[in-house]
């Protein structure tokens, strides 16, 4: 079974005391190996009034926490029967998993990024093209930008150069 995202309905202002007691009836029930993680979506908002600078955590979704697990019907007992909780949101019976797309947006909003990848690519390396219309070609790596994670790449085409610009996934080192 795999592990997924799944959205929980509670009171408007108990969040954090449901994921607290969430946490202690996963430590308690011994669910560490089916729920993971508790979060209260939140982000750091920034006000300025008389001229001073204040940070503040508020709640991305308010009366929502987001939950890690792999879904079956112990965990879901232990989530449901949480004090605080009224429900998952889905449609029907069952609860509808987040997708990756909407977990990894909500997780860039919070401030937690993908970790970055680690790829040693520099100017100059002879590199081979794996995907992309200009599949199978080799080229020289011309610019590296960490930050996007993509390169700038030289393709000997009819004679002539032409520079390409790929993700660090879409070129193998020769």
């Amino acid at each position: 079974m795999e592990n997924n995202w799944f959205v929980v309905h509670t009171y408007s202002g108990y969040e954090n005391k449901v994921k607290t007691n969430l946490e202690k009836r996963v430590d308690s029930m011994g669910m560490n190996d089916k729920i993971f993680r508790v979060i209260v979506p939140t982000e750091t908002q920034v006000n300025i009034k008389d001229g001073r600078r204040k940070e503040q955590e508020k709640k991305v979704f308010p009366g929502y926490v987001l939950v890690e697990m792999v879904l079956d019907d112990d965990s879901w007992y232990v989530v449901r029967n949480t004090p605080g909780v009224t429900g998952f949101v889905g449609s029907g019976t069952k609860p509808v998993p987040l997708s990756q797309d909407e977990v990894a947006g909500i997780m860039k909003q919070m401030g937690y990024e993908e970790p970055r990848k680690d790829v040693d690519l520099e100017v100059n390396d002879e590199v081979k093209i794996l995907e992309g219309p200009f599949e199978n070609f080799n080229g020289k790596i011309e610019e590296v930008y960490p930050d996007k994670e993509k390169i700038k790449v030289t393709v000997s085409m009819f004679g002539r150069e032409t520079p390409v610009e790929l993700d660090f996934d879409q070129v193998k080192q020769v």
